[in-house]
């Protein structure tokens, strides 16, 4: 008895012979019911994260359009609709929002500048020295650099409050040497204001007096960070530097030996190695590093709400803890929406630029027009 076979779905090549076919039902189906349990799978997932995640950032972002001041629900017909003013008055207009976020703007970038580059060679520095083979007891290194991490950083923060007290523990030993310590929480001088004050600066030349940018004079925004905003970056430097030394350790420990060794016999001194060697391997973790430090530091709210909250004369104000006081302080929620979507705008932004600035320089550049383009396409 012949059985008549159906023929695959199939075709034939420019030779004439004749290409394996898909299987008609069987596969289509396989692969249907594939994609629909893994829909499943993750559709808990996708409601959790549309429910507490992205709903309420669409909530936030109707909320920075409107004068909402708190009151009742922000989707009535009863709470005005202003669009871009709360965007554009912090920037445009004259007035005390403006100077505000400009003040703020300015801390945070000095806040950048110091904390990023201080806690990322601290953690290279203590990882380099814990991966060290000659080291002994590095179970007992590891956990005490990491311990600062884990610890609440309010429990912190009020610590060193009391450390840099007028009478505290570092003025206590700044005085045994002969040096009178500052007010750390009372002095609003930045310490380049402070620097010029030792050669006898202590206001404004004419030359910096104004004509600075966003309502700021060009003295202000070249005041340096106050002292105040110093102790709290010693704060943030020591609390977040062992996080990374865990990050950096596990890439140092993935470097191949054999290349420490070859350049080694090839006569590279201890710091050759470990610029052209070393960091070139830990290249990915260090941009991991550096991002993490970045989005962190614009981000930082809790040590400036326990040690400062924006004191003396605002030279602590930070954009994160600003929309905190507009928004729940000052009850002008859409402005506080508002800061805080440019906030997470300056983010995305600094980020991209790092991860250009960082890109290797053999790496192609990539287009968004030219993505999923078969190589050699449009070639004659």
């Amino acid at each position: 008895m012949a059985i008549d076979v159906l023929p695959a779905q199939g075709g034939a090549d420019r030779n004439g012979q004749r290409r394996p076919g898909r299987p008609t039902g069987f596969g289509r189906g396989v692969r249907r019911n594939e994609q629909v349990a893994g829909w499943l799978f993750v559709a808990p997932v996708i409601l959790i994260l549309g429910l507490f995640l992205v709903l309420p950032i669409l909530m936030a972002l109707w909320v920075s359009l409107t004068g909402w001041n708190g009151q009742g629900s922000p989707f009535t017909s009863e709470v005005p609709f202003v669009g871009a003013e709360n965007y554009t008055k912090l920037f445009t207009e004259d007035g005390l929002a403006r100077r505000d976020f400009m003040t703020a703007i300015r801390n945070n970038i000095y806040y950048v500048a110091l904390v990023v580059p201080l806690q990322t060679v601290l953690a290279l520095g203590l990882a380099l020295v814990v991966n060290n083979r000659m080291l002994r007891g590095k179970s007992f290194f590891r956990t005490a650099f990491y311990f600062p991490s884990v610890t609440s950083s309010v429990a912190i923060s009020v610590v060193f409050l009391f450390m840099f007290a007028n009478s505290g523990a570092v003025n206590g030993l700044l005085s045994m040497v002969g040096i009178k310590g500052p007010q750390w929480f009372a002095d609003a001088r930045g310490l380049l204001h402070l620097l010029l004050g030792v050669f006898g600066v202590d206001t404004a030349p004419a030359a910096l007096a104004g004509g600075g940018p966003f309502g700021l004079t060009w003295w202000e925004w070249l005041s340096g960070p106050s002292v105040a905003m110093c102790a709290i970056i010693a704060l943030v430097v020591w609390t977040t530097s062992g996080t990374f030394m865990l990050m950096f350790l596990a890439a140092l420990q993935n470097v191949p030996v054999a290349l420490d060794e070859a350049s080694t016999l090839d006569g590279a001194s201890r710091w050759q190695r470990l610029r052209y060697v070393t960091l070139p391997m830990i290249k990915p973790t260090m941009f991991l590093v550096l991002t993490l430090g970045l989005i962190g530091t614009w981000q930082v709210f809790d040590q400036i709400y326990v040690m400062s909250q924006g004191d003396p004369a605002k030279t602590t104000l930070t954009p994160a803890y600003l929309s905190y006081r507009t928004a729940f302080r000052d009850f002008d929620y859409g402005t506080g929406a508002a800061i805080s979507f440019i906030l997470f705008l300056i983010i995305i932004g600094l980020t991209l630029l790092q991860r250009r600035v960082m890109r290797d320089r053999d790496e192609p550049r990539s287009r968004w027009w030219r993505r999923g383009a078969r190589p050699g396409a449009g070639r004659s």
